[in-house]
């Protein structure tokens, strides 16, 4: 398959090794990764921040980013956040069509229809549950929100995890519990999404796994700087990262600043 990488605007410019692990991953299970030019926010903190006037041009430029999907230039487009695919799903077109643009709206659905989250095209598009992966650790699996409530995603991500080689997964105590993020929610009610976290830390502490992983580095950062803070010792990694790794070629953690965990990987998105 031909496959276009939705970056999303913080994993292209705060945690690329998602975007880099999706890359190495899809071409190491034989498909052509593009990652188009012009992409850029999908719009979803501006809908959510209830700017959805200004969210527009934005949606515009998204969908004629990605727009190419329909006319056969890529069979899907894989987003490695829930968040920013669920954006694509359930706010652009209804953007669109607010914004008096039904032209605009239709085509929205129709590329949203071709967008997935990494769990659901590895599982759902691919058939896939084992992608090859090794991973000889301990590691505890964060639900995030969007990709549960929104995305529903399902246990997609812990049947990949699963399959991977040597991994031990733990079961998280009240893991569909917010982590307090919420994009600005966590900058407009500090010390609510604070209590929040905290509680988070506290349940992926209990594991005793030396990993936490989602499939949302938004969700990630607002746990891994906790756990940070906390001085717990316990490294975020996302989804991608882990399936990612094999005994050939593994995926090496490193850290680069306080919450942020960057990878080793030899080999970048184009």
């Amino acid at each position: 398959m031909r496959i276009a990488l939705f970056t999303t605007c913080l994993v292209d410019a705060v945690f690329p090794q998602a975007a880099q692990a999706t890359v190495r991953l899809l071409e190491r299970l034989g498909h052509e990764v593009d990652v188009p030019a012009g992409q850029a926010c999908c719009g979803q903190m501006h809908v959510n921040s209830g700017y959805q006037r200004q969210a527009l041009p934005i949606v515009r430029n998204h969908v004629r980013t990605f727009a190419p999907v329909l006319d056969g230039e890529w069979d899907a487009i894989v987003g490695p956040s829930g968040s920013c695919v669920g954006a694509t799903r359930h706010q652009q077109a209804m953007v669109a069509r607010r914004g008096g643009d039904e032209n605009l709206a239709v085509l929205a659905d129709a590329v949203a229809a071709r967008t997935y989250e990494l769990s659901q095209l590895l599982v759902d598009v691919l058939g896939l549950t084992d992608v090859g992966a090794w991973f000889p650790h301990a590691v505890t699996y964060h639900p995030t929100c969007h990709s549960l409530r929104m995305l529903r995603v399902g246990d997609r991500p812990t049947r990949l995890l699963r399959a991977v080689a040597d991994l031990e997964l733990r079961d998280l105590p009240e893991a569909d519990s917010c982590c307090g993020f919420g994009g600005t929610f966590a900058l407009k009610n500090s010390e609510t999404s604070g209590a929040m976290v905290h509680d988070k830390v506290q349940s992926i502490v209990s594991t005793g796994a030396p990993f936490v992983t989602a499939g949302d580095w938004s969700c990630l950062m607002n746990i891994s700087g906790a756990l940070d803070r906390q001085g717990t010792g316990v490294r975020a990694l996302h989804l991608a990262e882990i399936l990612a790794s094999t005994r050939e070629d593994p995926w090496h953690p490193v850290a680069a600043g306080p919450g942020v965990v960057r990878a080793g990987a030899r080999r970048g998105a184009r």
